[in-house]
């Protein structure tokens, strides 16, 4: 399916793409040495609740994971990069972690997520590839408006990713969001532009451009969720929902 949203609707999606970019931006500030994932999780849940929203994850149990989900956000470390589940451990001088947030309120759902490295020590690498992902992120963004099409998008992504010297992995990507987290289309993070879904006002577009350091091969954890790269290299992921409007793309999840 995919859905376009009326004003009303587009005005929830605001709300809940600030929320979501605040959310991210305060976990981000917590995350420190010494900080469990567990703890990580219970602070989402408190800030979701007390906002009056709804985690997407929560019961969530697509045909690729283990589910339901039974967590309230995905806490991915190092080598892990897409749908880390918690769990008991805590964070170490170093350690580069992303956090993916996707919540609902007022029936709108969004979705954005972050990497970052904890402490002070910068592991060689590390920062030139979360460049490389916001770079990307940026890019897709820049093409995205009425009358584009989803090629040009991840052409666009695909280009900063692959001129930066990563392997692009096509199994996961971006996506179409609304009234449900995960909607049609799908946004590959490497496409041929002019080719696929012509952009309307009022889509809602998760883009979510993600690396590992030197393959494009996944390994699923014995979790059933989290997702890995095959040869243990460090990742990273970086993710924005914006609305197309008649003037182009807005970013809905940055924070305030």
């Amino acid at each position: 399916m995919i859905e376009i949203l009326n004003p009303t609707m587009l005005a929830r999606a605001k709300t809940t793409g600030a929320l979501v970019g605040d959310i991210l931006q305060t976990l981000r500030t917590r995350s420190v040495v010494g900080t469990n994932l567990l703890d990580i999780d219970r602070w989402a849940e408190k800030m979701i609740l007390d906002a009056g929203a709804s985690s997407c994850y929560v019961d969530y149990a697509p045909s690729f994971g283990r589910g339901p989900f039974g967590h309230y956000i995905c806490t991915a470390v190092n080598d892990a990069v897409l749908h880390g589940l918690p769990h008991d451990y805590t964070l170490a001088d170093g350690d580069l972690l992303t956090l993916d947030l996707a919540v609902s309120k007022g029936g709108v759902a969004a979705d954005a997520a972050i990497s970052f490295v904890v402490g002070n020590t910068r592991p060689p690498g590390d920062a030139a590839m979360i460049d490389a992902t916001e770079r990307a992120l940026a890019a897709g963004i820049a093409v995205a408006g009425p009358g584009a099409r989803i090629g040009d998008i991840s052409h666009a992504i695909g280009t900063v990713l692959g001129e930066a010297g990563y392997p692009i992995n096509t199994e996961f990507g971006g996506h179409g969001i609304g009234s449900t987290m995960h909607q049609d289309p799908h946004v590959a993070n490497t496409g041929r532009p002019g080719r696929g879904y012509k952009l309307r006002p009022g889509l809602l577009l998760a883009l979510e451009p993600w690396v590992m350091a030197d393959t494009a091969q996944l390994v699923t954890d014995a979790d059933g969720w989290t997702l890995r790269s095959a040869t243990g290299c460090r990742t990273a992921h970086s993710e924005h929902t914006i609305a197309i409007t008649d003037d182009g793309a807005e970013i809905l999840t940055l924070s305030k």
